[in-house]
């Protein structure tokens, strides 16, 4: 019978040895300030957290004027640097490791948050049966406008250069966003991608963009510091594909090819919609470190393990409301529930008031 011992054992993540497999995963959190630059509120928020084996810091613009969620943070300014270097800081101080998550909104940008600039994707298809929060209130997301090919070297340019900030600003590593509905993502599935070339159409073409931010990263990283999500079956933000498991194995046998440093999955879909077994897929496609994401349980996580399944468990919304996740699963501590009313809001209340069971 398996026990949740195999998630104290190190793992390697390229040159990084890490203490235990427990990763925080990344968590829009908009505590972000001014020109979308972090805080000291947000390096106290990372520090309380260095306990988990990786942090993944939360999606993060590569790009002005490509806002989604109107306080997240960015990495394209001096000024967006200086203020990560002090979340960087913090959380080495704590003896911990982090990794920035490098994120393009695409169509889930609005143009109230954007200085009235259309969103892009790469079809013009709106995001349908949610709307977006705004300075002026909640509000339907908007028709985007379909990028060009020749557009696209400028996107990957912009994820090569937050690549750069990243490092300049203190991380270990980055990880590329291709998952829950945003512009890498929106180019993967089929649901998103309607557009006809080198971006569009079959799986391969698809999976290009992704492919090509990931390298971009890679050739400033190496690739043991990089990591790529991926959320083939997930219906957030109107989303879809009409092979998620084909699409797993495409792209984790290219990243595979890549040795990138893991291939972050998640499983299953927010909304129960979409069904499918994409970690076999991943598995057998992915040569390297898989990280499982949604729904485990410690007891889940141990077993795919000592299994070979996965090499690394990220948990999510309990990284809200457990600061010392890492020690309560240790110790066999029940886990506080956290506050969703409090997931976005601004100030300290329900991001760096959790206390540590002791």
């Amino acid at each position: 019978m398996s026990t949740i011992h195999s998630l104290f054992t190190p793992v390697q993540i390229g040159a990084l040895r890490l203490p235990n497999r427990i990763m925080m995963a990344p968590l829009t959190r908009c505590r972000a300030e001014g020109a979308h630059v972090p805080t000291p509120l947000m390096a106290e928020y990372y520090a309380q957290r260095a306990s988990a084996g990786l942090i993944v810091a939360e999606a993060t613009m590569v790009l002005e004027g490509n806002s989604s969620f109107w306080r997240e943070p960015g990495i394209y300014s001096e000024e967006q640097v200086a203020g990560w270097r002090m979340v960087t800081d913090a959380v080495h101080g704590a003896g911990g490791h982090i990794f920035l998550q490098l994120w393009h909104g695409g169509r889930s940008c609005h143009p109230l948050l954007n200085d009235g600039r259309q969103p892009v994707a790469p079809s013009a298809l709106a995001i349908q049966g949610d709307e977006v929060h705004t300075p002026e209130g909640k509000k339907p997301y908007v028709l985007p406008r379909a990028l060009r090919d020749d557009e696209l070297p400028g996107i990957i340019e912009g994820f090569r250069l937050a690549a750069v900030r990243a490092q300049k600003a203190g991380f270990d590593g980055v990880e590329i966003h291709g998952a829950n509905g945003y512009l890498l993502d929106e180019f993967l599935r089929d649901g998103t991608n309607r557009r006809e070339g080198p971006y569009g159409g079959p799986v391969a073409n698809r999976a290009r963009l992704l492919l090509e931010a990931t390298d971009a990263a890679i050739g400033v990283w190496g690739a043991g510091r990089v990591g790529v999500r991926i959320s083939p079956l997930n219906s957030y933000n109107d989303m879809r594909d009409s092979d998620p498991v084909g699409l797993t194995r495409h792209v984790a046998a290219e990243l595979s090819k890549r040795q990138v440093g893991y291939l972050h999955l998640m499983r299953g879909d927010f909304f129960g919609v979409q069904k499918g077994d994409v970690v076999t897929a991943a598995r057998q496609a992915f040569a390297g470190n898989l990280v499982g994401n949604m729904g485990y349980t410690p007891a889940e996580a141990g077993a795919a393990m000592d299994a070979g399944t996965l090499q690394m468990v990220a948990f999510g919304h309990h990284y809200v409301s457990n600061p010392d996740l890492v020690g309560r699963i240790q110790r066999g501590i029940p886990l506080v529930e956290p506050n969703p009313a409090t997931f976005y809001s601004p100030g300290p209340a329900g991001y760096t008031d959790y206390p540590a069971a002791d």
